[in-house]
């Protein structure tokens, strides 16, 4: 498997086209229309899992001048051209449904999520935690979807309660740090000196032998370990 590269995609309203009706479908189905995207699904038989997911973004009346709706069931088998106005394709059909829906994707140069089926995949939905503001996902490349999910539980223990706290003061910090014109490598010490104010706001931080600090939850990092 060759290395991959993180990516954060927007695809609110952007046309995305998931292949396949079952259970697996509808979990993607579920995600993809959390974050927007206008979907097209693809399949012979829908299962109820997808029609209960998919029962509160039908029978709306948008009118004549609104937007082309979030959600079309299109009732069928794939063929190739489902993918002319699409940018980004999810594969959740059989393996051999996958592998067609692969090779049209490569030909009109899309990613394809083929869900557990790593060689129809040039895409891997990973593990996602999402807490005020912070989005962090976790991939095996497709390898250990079991580890993933795991490993997504563990770090969501892991995050701070007061996490949004942490956003707001970030927040700030960039705003000084832009008018200030301070270098990027220079943001994130800066950035955890002023976590550590929140927990001790009439002291200065408190520097270790090690030159770690001791204020903030868990984040106690030489600053060299930022960079």
């Amino acid at each position: 498997m060759p290395e991959l590269l993180p990516l954060f995609l927007n695809v609110t309203g952007r046309q995305v086209v998931l292949v396949g009706g079952g259970r697996v479908a509808a979990a993607k189905l579920r995600q993809l229309l959390a974050v927007g995207a206008r979907v097209r699904v693809i399949a012979p038989e829908i299962s109820n899992d997808l029609e209960e997911v998919a029962r509160p973004f039908q029978g709306r009346d948008r009118g004549a001048e609104s937007p082309a709706p979030q959600l079309n069931l299109t009732h069928r088998p794939f063929v190739p051209s489902d993918l002319d106005d699409a940018w980004l394709v999810v594969a959740a059909a059989t393996p051999e449904a996958n592998r067609e829906v692969a090779h049209a994707a490569e030909q009109r140069r899309l990613f394809v999520n083929a869900v557990d089926d790593p060689a129809n995949a040039s895409a891997y939905l990973s593990g996602v935690v999402r807490r005020d503001g912070v989005t962090i996902a976790i991939s095996t490349s497709g390898d250990a979807p079991a580890l993933t999910a795991l490993l997504r539980e563990a770090i969501e223990r892991l995050l701070p309660h007061d996490l949004r706290v942490w956003m707001d003061a970030a927040r700030r910090q960039r705003i000084i740090w832009r008018r200030e014109r301070i270098p990027m490598d220079d943001r994130k010490p800066l950035l955890l000196d002023a976590l550590n104010d929140l927990y001790a706001p009439t002291a200065e931080p408190a520097a270790h032998a090690d030159n770690t600090f001791a204020h903030v939850p868990w984040l106690s990092a030489p600053e060299d370990s930022w960079l």
